[in-house]
């Protein structure tokens, strides 16, 4: 395993346990078996390692093109939203610390920044697969895309956070995105 392997599960690991203020590069190296210097050869800053752990060690949102016109648009949705619960509901110890703390809310927006992504992210690709498939004629026309994105990801941060505070380790997120989706579905089709 490459030292940026070691380097990622140990930051992902202290940060589920430590969050994301109490991380140090200090114990991620330490944990990861190898120096600060080479954590720093890898990575620039604790934000460049706390985005690459959202990006890498995190469930992760289908590619929207890929469903376009696949399956159902249900099902696609469906499968959307529970992976959002999903991401939501690991990344939430992580990040919790992190939105506590002035100082590291403006340390990771400037790092999220430089490296393109942020919370609106998720809600984004949402959209994109409602896009794809408004032009595919397989939603309504008059669908507003991104009020429906942000629905959906609300919903999905909403179910992710009450899982979180009641430990609920959340065995098949598909049972709570069912419902939500068949909501939003009576509007769109």
């Amino acid at each position: 395993m490459s030292a940026r392997e070691r380097i990622l599960d140990a930051a992902a690991e202290l940060m589920r346990t430590r969050g994301l203020a109490e991380t140090t590069t200090r114990a991620i190296a330490q944990e990861a078996g190898c120096s600060e210097a080479l954590l720093y050869k890898n990575f620039s800053d604790k934000q460049h390692i706390f985005t690459a752990v959202l990006k890498e060690r995190m469930p992760r949102l289908s590619a929207p093109d890929a469903l376009i016109g696949e399956a159902t648009v249900a099902a696609n949705l469906t499968s959307m939203v529970a992976e959002l619960i999903a991401f939501y509901r690991e990344s939430f110890p992580i990040a919790a610390s992190m939105l506590g703390s002035a100082s590291l809310r403006a340390a990771h927006r400037e790092s999220v920044g430089r490296l393109g992504s942020g919370p609106d992210v998720p809600a984004q690709i949402v959209q994109r697969y409602i896009d794809g498939e408004l032009a595919a004629g397989r939603i309504r026309e008059s669908t507003d895309s991104i009020a429906i994105a942000r629905l959906l990801t609300g919903a999905a941060l909403f179910e992710a956070l009450q899982a979180a505070y009641s430990d609920d380790p959340l065995d098949d997120p598909q049972d709570l995105a069912h419902p939500i989706v068949a909501a939003a579905l009576r509007g769109l089709q």
